[in-house]
């Protein structure tokens, strides 16, 4: 089992990842819950406003590229598990398989880890996918295909910062423990974003995912707000 990400951000990111038992919660999280869902507003929506010229021309290439609708809409789950509609702009072609990513998703739960070279780094996703348009690659080196997630996180089911959101069938193969996970909000950024993202494996993006449910504060936050642009900078410039 691969040992826990050193977190950029102070400590070891995974430490504390099972430390507590499910359900769990420190009084101040509770008391802090309000200034999350204030800055989540702040900043969704100063985002928003910056992004919508980038989201138009978006919307319109991958149209020029492909038919179907700009946007992508999936079913993930949230906190306590509760299910919601995610948005994204489309990446693929509209008649894409969507088996391909379920089997490789269950080799990575399954400890089974692959890794597939981009040129430059070996990363734990589906690099060379014939399913993904040119546009779609642009957006998703570049992370522009997420940017209709502001749109979830004003609506309440996502939060700026938290764990990936989590496709159903991913739930049914966790053991027990990953559901400590589901304690808070998905989010946009998060620990596993701006600590590795890809190149960690399964393992480690949960460990990561359960060190900020277990280690979050308001500080905490906006360190990972404010290193994400700089994360995301870095990998175009290795992509």
């Amino acid at each position: 089992m691969s040992q826990a990400q050193p977190c950029p951000l102070g400590d070891t990111c995974g430490e504390s990842a099972t430390s507590a038992p499910p359900g769990s919660a420190r009084p101040s999280h509770a008391v802090a819950m309000p200034g999350y869902r204030l800055l989540d507003l702040m900043i969704a929506s100063c985002g928003l406003a910056l992004a919508t010229p980038v989201l138009l021309l978006a919307c319109a290439l991958i149209r020029l590229e492909s038919p179907g609708s700009p946007i992508f809409r999936q079913r993930r789950l949230g906190r306590h598990g509760r299910a919601f509609t995610v948005h994204k702009l489309r990446t693929m072609r509209v008649e894409a398989d969507p088996r391909v990513h379920r089997e490789y998703v269950e080799q990575l739960i399954n400890g089974a880890e692959t890794t597939h070279s981009d040129g430059a780094r070996d990363l734990y996703k589906l690099v060379a996918d014939d399913r993904v348009t040119r546009v779609g690659r642009f957006l998703r080196r570049t992370s522009l295909d997420e940017l209709p997630q502001l749109l979830d996180v004003l609506r309440g089911p996502m939060s700026v910062v938290g764990p990936r959101p989590v496709i159903p069938y991913e739930a049914e193969l966790y053991p027990a423990h990953y559901g400590r996970r589901f304690a808070v909000k998905p989010g946009l950024t998060g620990l596993w974003q701006v600590s590795g993202r890809s190149e960690c494996t399964y393992r480690e993006m949960v460990a990561l995912d359960i060190s900020w449910v277990e280690r979050r504060s308001i500080r905490l936050y906006l360190a990972i707000v404010a290193r994400t642009p700089w994360v995301l900078v870095r990998s175009r410039a290795a992509a």
